[in-house]
């Protein structure tokens, strides 16, 4: 029998290719390439290209006739969530799409979407391709930021603060309610069902952290087994408080289990999590002031990893204890497509 293996044992395994920093690969030197949120290549002196690519299934990623017009907003929200956390500014985008059946009323209502949250980021449609098939949304975003300024997952340094913007669980919250999991009444539900549906990529927050973090991601498989990525590339430990993560009120409603398991495990949040010195503190305060977006430091890198390549989270629970090591385990668990 075949063993099966996870979705990034699959990638590190079978693509995940070395390459020497200064090749040249179609004029462009490749300053980072698979393992972050988006490749890096040298595009002039003055700019690197971040690229990002990422694929919607139905039955997998959406529901099955799910609204195109939040489909589309969603289909390019999460690419443009990569481009965020690299502290990149969108410049454009390239769309493949099969579809089972070309029906212009669908087509019309999926566009509006798309073409929406485009236009407020000033990334236009550049090219892709069009089939038939099962429903399938393919799209590759390409961004710009001044040379050496990317904010990659490797940077955490010892002692830096953990921080996350916005809340986190909600949209794990309405999944849940979807699946029937759980249940959440029509007004609560309201609440968050656009967490899920229509996620606002943070680009400028994360255009105005490059002179502020030290490493950064964006949460779309759950904040704690996102974070471990962050401290495997960084080759960190951490510690957690799990009291401190963001909790929209209507999730703070809810069993302390249902919390827990959508702030710390949930996906599909698309905020920014990152690490930064102790002394930005005032002025990470101050951009979450001028943004308006809450900006909420959650922990702490405690100490390079002496468990490489599993790094060490420590997981404080409100009374200040450290959970076992079952109990973290499974808090750390991310979603993964071929679990």
């Amino acid at each position: 029998m075949t063993s099966k293996i996870g979705e990034f044992d699959l990638i590190n395994r079978f693509f995940k290719t070395e390459f020497e920093p200064i090749k040249k690969m179609g004029g462009h030197r490749v300053i980072l390439g698979i393992g972050d949120d988006c490749a890096l290549l040298q595009n002039s002196p003055n700019e690197e290209l971040a690229i990002t690519c990422d694929m919607l299934v139905e039955g997998r990623h959406f529901f099955a006739g799910a609204n195109p017009e939040w489909f589309g907003h969603k289909a390019l929200a999460v690419n443009l969530s990569d481009l965020a956390a690299m502290g990149a500014k969108p410049i454009g985008f390239t769309l493949a799409i099969a579809l089972p059946n070309a029906d212009p009323l669908w087509l019309e209502a999926f566009s509006k979407g798309l073409f929406a949250l485009a236009k407020k980021f000033s990334c236009p449609l550049i090219g892709g391709d069009t089939t038939s098939g099962p429903l399938n949304i393919c799209i590759t975003a390409f961004g710009s930021v001044p040379p050496q300024e990317a904010i990659r997952r490797s940077g955490a340094l010892v002692h830096d603060d953990i921080w996350v913007s916005g809340t986190v669980g909600d949209a794990r919250l309405a999944l849940g309610a979807l699946r029937q999991e759980w249940q959440l009444d029509e007004h609560d539900l309201a609440k968050v069902l656009p967490k899920l549906h229509r996620p606002q990529p943070q680009v400028e927050l994360g255009t105005h952290l490059r002179s502020i973090a030290h490493a950064a991601l964006d949460v779309s498989d759950g904040l704690l087994g996102d974070l471990r990525h962050i401290l495997t590339a960084s080759q960190m430990d951490a510690s957690v408080f799990l009291n401190r993560l963001p909790l929209s009120l209507t999730l703070q409603k809810q069993s302390e289990l249902i919390r827990t398991q959508c702030a710390a495990t949930g996906g599909d949040d698309y905020e920014i999590c990152f690490t930064a010195p102790i002394d930005k503190r005032h002025e990470i305060a101050a951009l979450s002031k001028t943004l308006s977006i809450s900006l909420t430091n959650i922990g702490s890198i405690t100490n390079a990893s002496r468990h490489s390549p599993m790094p060490h989270i420590a997981l404080i629970d409100g009374s200040g204890r450290e959970l076992g090591k079952e109990a973290t385990a499974e808090l750390l668990k991310s979603f993964d497509h071929f679990a």
